[in-house]
């Protein structure tokens, strides 16, 4: 294949992509759904034109962890921190860690009773079928408006940062033993002040750099701490959300001359709106192509099997179960369209390829994460749709 094919293959993308893109605003089906399916019929092109093209891991994981930086950082600069907004915070992170921490459990120990793993393994392939992405959810409430899309935003973000520490609390050497929830505690102090540290030295750049091109350069810094971080083995989505929302927040947090020095809130302003402009748009290119490689990396006929599309239904029935119980019992909030917005993706997709191998299930397969992310795009088009028949909930 020459140049100028994988050229109009690229463009033909993201031209289909923007497609989707308009479709799912009239159709309310999630445009990531409509991408993954782009792919799998793809696939079947290639197969049919005996033109097979094998889609490496590597690829898939390098968009996936830019895409969900990007993804994670496009949410949280819509984000005001206002005082009224704190109960919107707590609200999202508590329902956040408890509906992980008991699917995960619940996932854990369906594995442990009917494929016999191990309670470590167990919980391991269990964290990424319960994560919320953030990757899917975000994009997908953007007609939503008000503080039903701020909670899925929170929500959906605290589940990606929750979900990453606890998978790397279940890959512990020392995992179930008293001195785990020391490390644990470690590397959640460690994380914070790394959160903190990065954040100064970014908002400083970006308040203080003068060239032609910076937004990149400061995507480069971002991209470079996070990455440090996560070899260190620490919860480094935290630190894009933690600038995303200093930067659009700076003159609520910018108190006595020596934060207004710091954060200069003025030139952060000035920056901001080409900030998210280009922050979206780079969310919009990187999130096209993971959802299309991920869908082409499908093999179709693996699917077809009734004892995979029972096993994820069983799946996705616990987490909605759970998911129903906490708002409508514990949180008591309304449940539309939160009860259905749950859907799994980029986030499940980077931590099942991060599983060791020691630590895999046969039976937890690639092909029922799949059936899990689809099962739950398409209740989250459901909880779309009731949304839409109720015109309080769509900003105008």
């Amino acid at each position: 294949m020459g140049p100028y094919s994988i050229l109009i293959g690229l463009s033909l993308a993201v031209l289909l992509s923007y497609l989707f893109d308009l479709t799912a605003r009239a159709t309310k089906v999630p445009s990531v759904l409509l991408l993954l399916l782009a792919g799998i019929a793809l696939s079947q092109a290639s197969i049919y034109f005996n033109m097979p093209i094998a889609v490496p891991a590597l690829a898939l994981q390098l968009f996936g962890i830019v895409g969900l930086i990007f993804i994670v950082l496009e949410g949280s600069l819509d984000l005001r921190l206002t005082p009224e907004k704190w109960p919107l915070v707590r609200r999202s992170f508590l329902a956040a860690s408890l509906i992980m921490v008991v699917q995960a459990g619940a996932i854990t120990w369906l594995l442990h009773v009917y494929l016999g793993v191990g309670w470590q393994s167990g919980l391991v392939n269990a964290v990424p079928l319960a994560v919320v992405s953030s990757a899917v959810a975000i994009p997908s409430v953007a007609g939503l408006g008000g503080e039903k899309q701020e909670f899925i935003i929170y929500e959906s973000t605290f589940s990606d940062i929750i979900g990453i520490m606890l998978f790397n609390f279940a890959l512990q050497d020392n995992f179930a033993q008293g001195w785990s929830v020391v490390t644990f505690g470690r590397d959640v102090v460690a994380v914070l002040m790394v959160a903190v540290l990065s954040t100064a030295l970014l908002v400083f750049l970006l308040g203080r750099l003068r060239a032609h091109v910076k937004f990149f350069l400061l995507f480069a810094f971002l991209v470079l701490i996070y990455s440090l971080a996560k070899k260190l083995h620490l919860s480094s989505l935290v630190l894009v959300l933690v600038f995303g929302l200093v930067v659009n927040n700076a003159d609520l947090l910018a108190h006595g001359p020596r934060m207004q020095r710091l954060l200069r809130p003025e030139i952060l302003a000035a920056e901001l709106q080409q900030l998210k402009s280009i922050t979206a748009e780079s969310a919009f290119l990187i999130r096209t192509f993971f959802f299309l490689l991920f869908g082409f990396s499908i093999t179709l006929s693996n699917l077809v099997s009734w004892t995979l599309l029972f096993q994820g239904a069983l799946i996705v029935g616990v987490l909605t179960l759970i998911r129903f119980v906490y708002l409508k019992y514990v949180a008591r909030t309304d449940l539309i369209p939160e009860l259905f917005i749950a859907p799994k993706g980029l986030i499940s997709v980077l931590l099942f390829y991060s599983i060791p191998e020691r630590l895999l299930i046969g039976e937890v397969s690639e092909n029922i994460l799949f059936v899990v992310i689809l099962f739950t795009g398409i209740l989250m088009m459901i909880g779309l749709q009731l949304a839409h028949r109720r015109p309080d909930m769509i900003e105008v």
